[in-house]
């Protein structure tokens, strides 16, 4: 048998990895997430998940209270076993530490949304809600391309059963209040 090419960290321990361990393995590939104790790898992405997180981030930066900070494919630890990159993040400004860190805390993220992509349908569809929620992370946006536009999944964390509750659907405008007022022309993204 010819020995393995592959480096000794694709292999799990038998425990799984842990949160931490991302920061410690050499030479992992970027935007590596960290599902049930499980490295997860991003694959290459198409030109509407890249246009569509542009839009996001440019839309919510501009909008964004002074104490909260957009934050794009940054890792959240939500426990031992998951750390999950979201597309994009809004955090609380006091959260940034360094311009070192690699992480943010759940405790510290108020929206994360996430851009389902055909590979990464089930994780952004039904896993990683479930986490985020579970973390107590308040507000979590599920965008979907719908013939090259984005429709946005909006749901809020009902505190008591720890789930989120969808408040809403929206296709050519995004108009909330919460977490803080929101409003964003989804058809800007023809223009990007």
């Amino acid at each position: 048998m010819e020995p393995s090419s592959l480096p000794d960290w694709v292999l799990p321990p038998p425990q799984g990895f842990a949160a931490e361990d991302l920061d410690r393995i050499p030479q992992l590939p970027a935007h590596t997430e960290l599902i049930d104790g499980s490295l997860v790898f991003v694959s290459p992405q198409a030109s509407f998940h890249t246009l569509a997180l542009s839009l996001f981030e440019v839309e919510l930066r501009r909008i964004a209270p002074t104490d909260a900070r957009v934050r794009r494919e940054m890792s959240v630890i939500l426990n031992e076993s998951q750390r999950p990159e979201p597309d994009i993040s809004v955090i609380s400004a006091d959260a940034e530490h360094s311009r070192e860190q690699t992480f943010y805390r759940a405790k510290d993220v108020t929206l994360v949304v996430e851009v389902v992509s055909p590979e990464s349908r089930t994780r952004d569809r039904e896993r990683k809600p479930t986490l985020y929620a579970e973390a107590g992370i308040p507000h979590f946006w599920r965008v979907e391309n719908v013939s090259g536009r984005p429709v946005v999944y909006v749901y809020e964390l009902d505190a008591v059963t720890h789930t989120y509750v969808p408040t809403g659907i929206f296709h050519d405008r995004l108009k909330v209040t919460v977490p803080f007022d929101i409003d964003i022309d989804l058809t800007e993204i023809d223009r990007l």
